[in-house]
């Protein structure tokens, strides 16, 4: 139903506190997007925007006179190209920068304060919502040490330290495991804002939240295999950055990530989430060889929410293609495969499901556009259509991943899902997890470390075929563990999920 993520605490920072490192960093991306070019490979820092410079010269009335210097950018191949000159600002261009920012930051802020009040006349004051929000909290402090790391990820307890004795002890031990790291730099955080492998909303769309984030390997010695990810969020609080964790692991195997935003409810409805999400994906299949990634090689994904959004996108798509429609931006010939993980496909099974478990029935209805709409946004249900066609057929491999242990989107979706399609001759595979929980596959798994089984099946289906990028799989050290076990332990005791 929901993911949520740690980093989630810092996601009005990126809002606000951070809106000038996310203006800077992103000016070429959204105001010169033809500035953008993929570095020499020997270059030891990739895809990173060479910052322009200032030549002084002597004027004959002794003054210095400052000009800037034409930026060079370098292009795969290595060879340069001068760009137009580009002036350097004043104070004045600085103060109405900041005046624009500021401008912005209050906008925003505003928009969030209206959509949460909206969200609030939804909620009302429910027990199970409340309960589970506070739940939210906490499962969030446990798994923080995580996201506060050293340069080396490096926690002060034994990584594989298991902690025996009454809860008492536990107790005491989880404060001194987040008092001792809370001074450690937010690896994660850091990577996010900071790195030049990670390039921040990139606007694919023109409403509200058409950005995504890439992830891009070290080296872009030759174009990458792509997949486009659609984060979870229970519809409502779905952030690309969400996909921050994901992005980072696939990035150190050659993989390029592109984690797409979409507006969430009640900024827009399940019909908004779809069209942004094809557009997302549209901008990916025809602009991701600027970025070095390989065009022939695109694969979807979506979490919880996330793979309800993106399996109803690429179903759309194909009964359009299906019916001839004009006007297609992107195909689904062009998805290799589609990765649903811990999905929910149909929406009259699990209405009554989420009103349980504190998604109330009528807010539910309104995000889905009303109770006749349930079908209409169901895949499974979609696809016994016959008014869609040859449909089905046009759709690429489909992998559903689910734990037998998730209570907030039973197993059984999949299972239902990946029965139906296999009988309308759809090549689906689906892969359980027994004892896996909603966000075990997807966060505490990844933040454990080690062997995992999930993140292993999901490189070998892209890099198939691939035989040098299997032989580099095949030697790549173990993930390290990034929360004690003992954290791990008691954030899935506390899940709301």
């Amino acid at each position: 139903m929901t993911s949520a993520h740690p980093f989630s605490v810092i996601s009005f920072t990126h809002c606000f506190k951070l809106k000038r490192c996310h203006s800077t960093n992103n000016t070429l991306h959204h105001h010169h997007p033809n500035l953008t070019a993929t570095m020499s490979s020997s270059d030891p820092a990739p895809n990173r925007n060479r910052s322009f410079g200032t030549e002084a010269k002597l004027s004959g009335n002794g003054q210095t006179d400052v000009k800037p210097l034409l930026s060079r950018y370098s292009s795969s191949s290595g060879s340069f190209k001068q760009m137009p000159r580009r002036r350097v600002p004043g104070k004045p261009d600085m103060q109405r920068s900041y005046s624009r920012d500021i401008g912005h930051a209050a906008a925003e802020t505003y928009m969030i304060t209206r959509l949460t009040i909206t969200l609030l006349r939804y909620l009302g004051v429910g027990y199970r919502w409340i309960t589970r929000l506070a739940a939210l909290g906490f499962y969030a402090a446990l798994l923080m040490p995580g996201f506060l790391q050293d340069g080396q990820g490096n926690l002060e307890c034994c990584a594989s330290q298991e902690v025996v004795g009454n809860l008492f002890f536990r107790f005491c031990e989880v404060i001194r495991l987040m008092k001792n790291n809370l001074p450690l730099i937010p690896a994660v955080a850091y990577y996010y804002f900071f790195s030049s492998q990670v390039r921040r909303s990139i606007v694919y769309g023109d409403q509200p939240r058409n950005r995504l984030d890439l992830y891009l390997p070290k080296q872009l010695d030759g174009p990458k295999p792509v997949v486009a990810f659609v984060t979870g969020g229970a519809w409502i609080i779905g952030y690309k950055a969400w996909g921050c964790l994901l992005g980072q692991q696939l990035a150190e195997r050659d993989i390029i990530v592109a984690c797409i935003d979409y507006r969430n409810f009640p900024q827009g409805t399940i019909g908004d989430m779809v069209a942004d999400a094809s557009q997302g994906i549209s901008f990916i299949c025809n602009n991701i060889s600027e970025y070095g990634g390989d065009p022939n090689r695109i694969y979807l994904m979506g979490q919880s929410a996330g793979a309800h959004i993106s399996a109803c996108t690429l179903l759309e798509q194909a009964i359009r293609e299906a019916k001839g429609e004009e006007g297609i931006s992107w195909s689904v010939s062009q998805i290799k495969a589609y990765f649903g993980l811990s999905g929910g496909y149909n929406l009259c099974k699990l209405v009554d499901h989420f009103n349980n478990r504190g998604l109330y029935r009528a807010l539910f209805l309104s995000m889905m556009e009303g109770e006749e709409s349930l079908q209409s946004f169901s895949p499974e249900l979609r696809i016994e259509d016959p008014s869609i066609g040859n449909a089905v057929s046009l759709l690429p491999p489909i992998i559903l991943f689910h734990g037998t242990a998730d209570y907030s989107i039973p197993s059984s979706a999949s299972i239902d899902f990946a029965a139906a399609l296999q009988r309308l001759g759809a090549q689906a595979e689906l892969i359980l997890f027994d004892g896996k929980t909603h966000t075990d596959l997807f966060l505490q798994d990844p933040l454990r470390g080690g062997k995992d089984e999930m993140f292993s099946h999901l490189v070998a289906v892209i890099h198939a075929g691939d035989e040098e990028a299997l032989a580099k799989d095949a030697t790549a050290p173990p993930r390290r563990r990034l929360v004690p076990e003992v954290l791990l332990r008691m954030a899935s005791h506390i899940s709301p999920f």
